[in-house]
């Protein structure tokens, strides 16, 4: 029950008062899923970037931290293929840094934070953590193209045409199966015979 009016409350702040480049609702019916979106900030190789995430709410939340993940690839430090996010808020004491009285809000800002500064030494990426350590250019580099290819809005724009269009075709191979099958069951024979 804590946790139901808890997420009410933290939702509804969200949608009135989001955090710069930030936003989230609820994904389903369910009210512990959750989806973000984070904007890449200014100044950062994710600068245009629409990166989505998903957050899950444990049943003991707020005494433990969601789960949050990426579910547009990033090319990242601290940022696993899998979405994973290393990051101390995330996590439960003595290893994190996790408290109750921290909030979704809140923990969605600290990953924004996280994008604009990664933390190289402690990653989850170990090569990537190297290049952006010793080689920060090709990092930049690297982690722009990620961005271009994955999180852009020219390649979300296209993505929905796609999928409109598949959604369209789909409908018309749907719209001819019928159209044959008002065929009488005496042109059927015909033809079947033929």
């Amino acid at each position: 029950m804590q946790r139901a009016s808890r997420l009410s409350r933290e939702l509804a702040l969200l949608s009135t008062e989001p955090p710069p480049g930030i936003s989230c609702w609820q994904s389903s019916t369910r009210l512990d899923e959750l989806r973000a979106q984070i904007i890449g900030a200014a100044d950062t190789p994710y600068e245009k970037g629409i990166f989505d995430l998903e957050i899950v709410v444990p049943e003991r939340y707020p005494f433990e931290p969601p789960k949050i993940r990426f579910l547009t690839p990033i090319y990242h430090p601290n940022i696993d293929s899998a979405g994973r996010i290393c990051l101390d808020v995330l996590k439960l004491p003595p290893k994190g840094a996790w408290r109750p009285s921290l909030n979704i809000s809140t923990l969605l800002t600290s990953v924004q934070l996280l994008m604009a500064e990664p933390n190289p030494d402690d990653p989850l990426m170990a090569d990537i953590s190297s290049e952006y350590k010793y080689n920060k250019q090709l990092f930049l580099l690297n982690a722009k193209e990620w961005t271009e290819k994955y999180a852009s809005q020219q390649k979300r724009a296209l993505e929905e045409k796609t999928n409109q269009s598949e959604t369209e075709t789909t409908n018309e191979c749907t719209t001819q199966k019928r159209k044959g099958s008002s065929i009488s069951k005496k042109e059927k024979k015909s033809r079947l015979g033929s």
